[in-house]
């Protein structure tokens, strides 16, 4: 096993859609999934795309922690989940607004527009598909690390730019950004402070 360095913005890589794994069972894959792995622990994210560590492939790994998860059934705290080739539907066309913040984009965070609820679908390591449904944190956590495979960072799915910058800073004053967009829903003032990068 190794730890991969992680691809910053500006990288191209991190612009391009990753390519279809053809074999998911792959000694390849798993040798990636083994690195991304250890990538991720060392990095202390929740979640990881392959390129983020240099790979054009279709790859993520992530897990939602207890302390993220809240009172919807579908917001559940999730082990370390390997997906292949995944495909994310919307469950309802609702969107929410939170605090998110990228291993790719060291020491920043915005406030970013996300489904509420989705299904999800993929191929796991034994090639088997498997299939869930997620709301809150969870949802959020899947799509914005599948963004990454179509070479989409978080920064570009924000409505309001107002709402980005340094996490040091915006956990120091958040509430007088919101405060300043009273359009701005009030689902983003969540802790900001406690916001994993992903």
């Amino acid at each position: 096993m190794a730890i991969l360095k992680i691809a910053r913005a500006g990288h191209p890589v991190l612009l391009q859609v990753a390519e279809e794994v053809v074999d998911p069972t792959a000694p390849d894959i798993r040798a990636l999934v083994r690195d991304m792995v250890e990538t991720l622990e060392d990095a202390g994210g929740i979640g990881l795309a392959a390129p983020q560590v240099h790979m054009s492939a279709r790859v993520v790994i992530f897990f939602v922690p207890e302390r993220r998860t809240g009172d919807d059934e579908n917001d559940s705290a999730e082990e370390l989940t390997v997906m292949i080739n995944p495909i994310i539907e919307p469950g309802a066309p609702d969107t929410e607004l939170d605090w998110e913040a990228c291993l790719s984009l060291p020491g920043m965070m915005g406030a970013v527009p996300r489904f509420t609820q989705i299904k999800y679908s993929w191929t796991n390591l034994n090639g088997d598909a498997e299939e869930r449904t997620a709301s809150g944190f969870h949802a959020r956590a899947v799509q914005h690390e599948c963004d990454h495979l179509d070479g989409i960072l978080y920064p570009m799915r924000m409505t309001d730019m107002s709402l980005y910058g340094f996490a040091e800073e915006v956990n120091r004053n958040r509430d007088l950004m919101m405060s300043a967009r009273p359009e701005t829903e009030d689902k983003a003032d969540a802790d900001a402070e406690d916001e994993a990068e992903e």
